[in-house]
């Protein structure tokens, strides 16, 4: 009896033209296409007892289907799978990165600032998901549109230092007229600390006394974000 070869009979290469991911997109563009399918593309093969997108039907199954889920996943958490490689799941982790880099990414035209959700829209995509803290700022000018955003610091899950003389540093040379704050809080909480209340207050006095505004600080986290100046403590 002739040995079945199970590595042929699941490649993408054997199904009807119109059904391969690949030409799918060429052919009828990649809105019509899967997540499964999309990440199939990026990944080319799957392994002896399944296809590329039945491979990846897996992997999203293992996160819920939730592809903010699957942009956590590290490069070795991915190679658990069978038929998933250092370099696809270096291509899995780099397309995602690139999808979360194209969402925070400013348009040509300036964004401006009208409330608190324009600038968590902003900072979302960037630190929300994060297993550590970050401190950002974001310069305005007069108009309150956004002239650029920058990290100030990195630390570790409890905290991160935000030194006031760098954030109006920052704000100085590039001529900003008003800024906002803005970190994360990878524990979900919400609520402000004793110390990022102080930071607050200290930020607000010394904005008073250069002329720059300090419009608002957010703390932003994977369910939302709290901003003290829709609470009424700036």
């Amino acid at each position: 009896m002739k040995e079945i070869n199970y590595e042929i009979l699941n490649s993408i290469k054997t199904w009807a033209e119109e059904d391969r991911p690949r030409e799918k997109l060429i052919n009828k563009g990649q809105h019509i296409l899967s997540d499964a399918e999309l990440l199939a593309i990026l990944i080319g093969s799957g392994n002896a007892q399944e296809s590329a997108v039945a491979l990846c039907q897996r992997v999203l199954q293992s996160v819920g289907n939730n592809l903010h889920e699957l942009g956590k996943m590290r490069v070795s958490e991915l190679q658990k799978f069978k038929g998933i490689g250092e370099a696809k799941a270096v291509s899995i982790v780099a397309a995602l990165e690139l999808g979360k880099r194209r969402q925070a990414s400013p348009t040509q035209k300036r964004i401006t600032i009208s409330c608190s959700r324009d600038c968590y829209m902003i900072f979302q995509p960037l630190i929300a998901d994060l297993p550590h803290e970050e401190f950002w700022i974001l310069l305005l000018n007069r108009a309150n549109r956004v002239l650029s955003k920058k990290r100030l610091s990195s630390g570790g899950i409890a905290g991160t230092v935000a030194d006031s003389r760098l954030i109006f540093k920052e704000a100085i040379e590039a001529l900003a007229s008003s800024i906002i704050v803005c970190h994360n809080h990878p524990s979900g909480n919400r609520k402000p600390s004793h110390s990022d209340i102080q930071l607050t207050e200290k930020l607000v006095k010394a904005g008073k006394l250069l002329d720059i505004a300090v419009l608002d600080h957010l703390i932003v986290t994977e369910n939302g974000y709290y901003s003290f100046a829709d609470e009424g403590i700036m």
